[in-house]
């Protein structure tokens, strides 16, 4: 027990928290993966999902379905669950919840500014973006030719306005400048969401921290591995890092002037917690390294549920059921595309 929250946790947080736990013991369990598993077509996956908590949602679907069908009837209802739990929340978990919303509002942004460069029509692009991360005025970024007129003319009305403060440059917007804005913003993000976390003190705090770290590392990680053999220096690198985490200061330093992935690895595990994902690669290979993120991750979302009376839960149960819609996509393009034998690679099991 942390503090007090078991005295006035339930007043307002009590019916949530029931209703955030029922949503988790929907979730797909191995013996329906398995099943998933064995189907032969798009219609045989929408058969047994039809037991489940999509059901409703993909019932009146006509054949023959789509992949992109079944993921974004499934995203549908991740935003039902989170429209509901919002509309009932009141401060501070509604400001808790929002904080959700921000990852997805960062994807979309870049998602429009990188098809707007690539000349892809912008209504095309809209319907691509994730539900939860929409906003008003999203369809006006297409119009920006630089972070300050992208700041200037949209973002300034939007939730992600104060993490606009390290990207305001007057480069013109390229795919090497979007990515180093998307991980800007990513950082400031993670970092803002870390303090009002800490803010909220307790059980909220301990295991939001210990969420939100992985996180940070995890980010750390791969944007070392995805700059290597790039124009990014040691310094820019280190900038978009967190300032947060297991790894940080120290291992960020370290990750800083990595130029191969053994020497990633090497970092990686002289941190007890990570040298267990390395473990499970052999040298000189970052394929499964993705997975092997996943699946700790999942781990300790699920480790999350065992404690009562915090806000993680909430947190736990939006990234478990994006984790299975992952899933889902994946196992319904392997049916679709006849490759069933890779079923098995990317599918992370929960419970």
């Amino acid at each position: 027990m942390y503090g007090f929250e078991a005295l006035t946790f339930n007043i307002h947080g009590g019916y949530l928290e029931a209703i955030v736990r029922g949503h988790r013991a929907g979730l797909l369990t191995t013996a329906d993966y398995n099943n998933l598993c064995q189907c032969e077509n798009l219609d045989d996956i929408k058969m047994h999902l039809s037991a489940t908590k999509y059901g409703s949602y993909l019932q009146n679907e006509p054949s023959p379905l789509h992949t992109t069908t079944i993921v974004e009837k499934c995203t549908l209802k991740l935003v039902d669950d989170y429209k509901h739990m919002l509309c009932q929340a009141t401060e501070p978990m509604s400001t808790f919840l929002e904080y959700i919303r921000y990852g997805h509002m960062i994807d979309n942004v870049v998602l429009i500014v990188t098809g707007t460069l690539h000349e892809r029509d912008v209504q095309e692009l809209i319907e691509k973006c994730h539900p939860l991360g929409m906003f008003d005025s999203i369809a006006t970024l297409a119009v920006a030719q630089n972070m300050r007129e992208l700041y200037r003319l949209v973002l300034v009305d939007t939730p992600l306005a104060p993490y606009f403060s390290e990207c305001l440059t007057s480069e013109d917007l390229d795919d090497m400048n979007i990515e180093i804005m998307r991980n800007t913003l990513y950082k400031a993000y993670l970092e803002d969401f870390y303090k009002f976390c800490q803010k909220l003190g307790g059980a909220t705090s301990e295991i939001m921290s210990d969420l939100l770290a992985f996180e940070a590392d995890r980010r750390a990680v791969n944007i070392t591995i995805n700059s290597i053999g790039t124009e990014l220096t040691r310094e820019d690198r280190k900038k978009l890092y967190s300032n947060f985490g297991l790894l940080y200061p120290y291992g960020h330093e370290e990750l800083a002037i990595c130029e191969d992935i053994d020497q990633v690895r090497g970092v990686m595990e002289k941190y007890p917690p990570y040298q267990a994902i390395f473990s499970k690669m052999s040298y000189g290979e970052s394929q499964m390294l993705d997975k092997a993120f996943y699946e700790e991750e999942v781990r300790r979302l699920c480790l999350a549920f065992e404690q009562q009376f915090h806000y993680g839960v909430f947190f736990a149960y939006m990234r478990l059921r994006e984790q299975e819609i992952r899933n889902l996509m994946w196992i319904s393009e392997c049916v679709a595309q006849n490759q069933k034998s890779r079923i098995h690679d990317s599918v992370v099991y929960m419970f």
